[in-house]
């Protein structure tokens, strides 16, 4: 039996939680096409007959600006700590050296394998060079092209992380795949809408709470808070007449009602908490 660590590390939008969401044929981690969408580190939990990988997905590597930047920052020192396998990712249209210096910077522990991402938005050249530049790294033990959104040599990557575990005892029981609870996920399926319907800077200051989750016979009632920095982005989210927080609400109860697999009624309510991602108290109440 083969088990054990393996963090996606790499800068914000090179496709880690698309990365991780084809790894585990699973929706885990919420995906935009906006920057530093993932604030956690989100685990996902692959069992096979012969092995089990423990993956994680972690923040954007981004020099902190504020106290949320910084536990985002630790959650990626964290997955460092134990990993047995790192997936350093990259999109093949990005700055090669700039990459370079960022997974050099690490100081990485444990075996590496360099993926390659969004294969089929390039040349077969442009793939092939990337690969040459980072197989001769110290770093890298394997170079591989991916296309995580298409799942492209997703089977392959598996292999080559399974070859390079350690052998040992499952780590977790049972076929959960993932360690985190029910309303973390519905919070997150919440954010990534407000990141898909507002501009600017209203994803990045507003986070969600779920202060209420209840399963009833026919349904599950569950009752949300937005938490956002200023009275002006309160208005924006709730938009005229309550048009848009009516629209965020419906588009998340979707994505809610599939991933439970049952019916939901949904309530946002919209909360101003000046300066949230500077405050130690705050950050912890909403689970940072």
């Amino acid at each position: 039996m083969k088990t054990g660590f393996v963090s996606i590390f790499g800068k914000p939008n090179a496709g880690k939680s698309t990365l991780l969401n084809a790894l585990m044929g699973e929706k885990l981690a919420i995906v935009s096409h906006k920057v530093q969408t993932t604030r956690h580190r989100i685990k996902g939990i692959l069992n096979e007959k012969d092995y089990q990988i423990i993956f994680s997905d972690t923040p954007g590597i981004i020099e902190p600006k504020y106290k949320l930047h910084e536990k985002m920052m630790q959650a990626v020192k964290n997955s460092l700590e134990d990993a047995d396998v790192n997936l350093l990712l990259i999109d093949v249209n990005d700055d090669y050296e700039e990459n370079d210096k960022l997974f050099s910077s690490l100081q990485l522990s444990s075996a590496a394998i360099v993926l390659v991402n969004k294969s089929d938005k390039s040349s077969a050249e442009k793939v092939e060079e990337a690969k040459l530049f980072f197989g001769k790294k110290k770093y890298c033990k394997k170079a591989i092209d991916i296309s995580a959104k298409k799942k492209a040599n997703i089977p392959e990557l598996i292999n080559s992380i399974v070859e390079m575990l350690p052998e040992g005892e499952p780590f977790y029981e049972g076929d959960d795949i993932t360690d985190l609870p029910t309303k973390f996920f519905v919070a997150e399926m919440i954010r990534e809408k407000i990141f898909y319907l507002y501009e600017e800077e209203i994803p990045y200051h507003a986070t969600v709470l779920v202060q209420e989750f209840k399963e009833k016979t026919t349904l599950t009632k569950i009752r949300a808070d937005i938490i956002v920095q200023r009275e002006t982005q309160k208005g924006i989210i709730l938009g005229e007449a309550g048009k848009m927080i009516k629209q965020l609400g419906s588009s998340a109860r979707i994505d809610i009602e599939k991933f439970l697999g049952r019916k939901v009624f949904l309530e946002l309510f919209v909360k101003v908490r000046p300066k949230w991602r500077e405050d130690e108290l705050y950050l912890k109440e909403y689970g940072y």
